[in-house]
């Protein structure tokens, strides 16, 4: 019996794509009866030198042994709905032995989640693991997709237990199953569990993956542990200097920390480098300036600029933030402007009735009483407010 390995590994990227899918190595499980040497080169490799459980020595049954090569090849000829069928039947058959069946099982949930249908998947991963008929490398591999499925359909408690009977019984330090529990943990909001995970995982990779960085920085946020935060983002940063993507989150981070002027200059040197492209970016830069005492003057240059580049949309905030900004430099003709832009747009009326006060402060009192008429219209907290601007003599 042997399997060809055209498609004996797939891939599912789960959550924040910090691991792939790990589809059970089937071909290892048939090696024994295959009548091969164990001197052969084929000889697969041993994953879990360290694992717990003693390997099965079971083989494939007299009875149904027919069936398990069939199953095999339908399952290279990714004849997966023919495949479940006749994994059912094996499952069901009184002959089939342990590994019969576990192999049966695994087959299945490949076939399965080729076809889409995890919860199936799952429930085959889970009877390949009780039959409990599989190698190591088997037995553990479909232990590892249970997980990931679980882990894949927000079953995090269900998932995480898997993955921790996992790791207790292969005494598995791989980054990439270590990285595994520390997103699990963190998609549980259990961040400070994630972090001693994290951290193991990256200290034994000699070029840890730049998201399992940012995964733990994230973990150092989220437990207000700015400054290792700050000292990790700082490290991706100065590491990949041309990644746009690290330089907004070392940004990012200088926030939380309330480190504003530090936020504003890495993206004023991003703005400078032409680098800044998405709205999300640009907007990012004005509400960091616009939180900076003495900065409106560099919140109308972005503001300005990002509309000018069709980049920053037109919308309420947009306006708003330049109504305001034009306001405390002094600016009013060109913050009335904004403030008449902005109004519109407002769910209330509580822009027009701010509107109708600065008309009032200048002198332009008809302006400032139609501008309270469509306060009372778009509806106020304080109505009261609005109408003694329109009850002006």
């Amino acid at each position: 019996m042997k399997f060809r390995s055209k498609h004996a590994f797939l891939s599912l990227v789960i959550a924040t794509a910090l691991g792939g899918m790990v589809v059970a190595d089937a071909s290892a499980q048939t090696t024994r009866s295959s009548g091969r040497s164990s001197k052969n080169s084929d000889k697969p490799e041993v994953r879990y030198p360290d694992a717990t459980r003693a390997e099965p020595s079971t083989k494939p049954s007299s009875k149904v042994g027919k069936k398990v090569q069939k199953l095999i090849d339908e399952y290279n000829d990714e004849k997966y709905a023919e495949l479940r069928v006749l994994a059912d039947e094996i499952l069901a058959a009184e002959g089939a032995n342990a590994y019969d069946k576990s192999l049966a099982a695994q087959l299945a949930a490949q076939a399965a989640y080729n076809l889409d249908d995890n919860a199936a998947a799952k429930t085959y991963l889970q009877q390949s693991i009780e039959f409990n008929g599989l190698d190591n490398n088997g037995h553990y591999q479909s232990m590892l997709m249970l997980a990931q499925l679980q882990l894949a359909d927000d079953e995090l408690q269900p998932g995480l237990a898997t993955l921790d009977r996992y790791l207790a019984e292969t005494k598995s330090t791989k980054p990439e199953d270590l990285v595994l529990k520390g997103q699990a943990l963190y998609q549980s909001e259990r961040y400070q569990e994630a972090i001693p995970v994290l951290k193991q995982a990256i200290e034994a990779t000699p070029e840890p993956k730049d998201n399992w960085v940012q995964l733990l920085m994230a973990s150092y946020a989220e437990t207000n542990q700015n400054a290792e935060a700050i000292a990790l983002a700082e490290q991706l940063a100065a590491k990949n200097p041309a990644d746009k993507k690290a330089q907004i989150n070392l940004s990012t981070v200088y926030a939380q920390a309330e480190q504003l002027d530090k936020a504003a200059a890495v993206l004023e040197k991003l703005r400078a480098a032409g680098q800044l492209t998405e709205e999300r970016e640009y907007r990012q830069l004005y509400v960091t300036y616009a939180n900076l005492d003495k900065h409106e003057a560099d919140v109308i240059a972005v503001i300005n600029e990002g509309l000018q580049k069709g980049v920053l949309k037109p919308d309420y905030q947009t306006y708003l933030a330049l109504a305001q900004s034009y306001y405390y430099s002094e600016q009013i003709p060109q913050a009335i402007e904004n403030w008449q832009k902005a109004a519109p747009l407002s769910k209330d009326g509580e822009t027009y009735l701010n509107l109708a006060r600065v008309l009032w402060q200048e002198g332009r009192v008809p302006e400032a009483k139609q501008a309270a008429q469509q306060a009372l219209a778009k509806g106020l907290k304080k109505p009261e407010d609005a109408r003694k601007i329109i009850n002006l003599k």
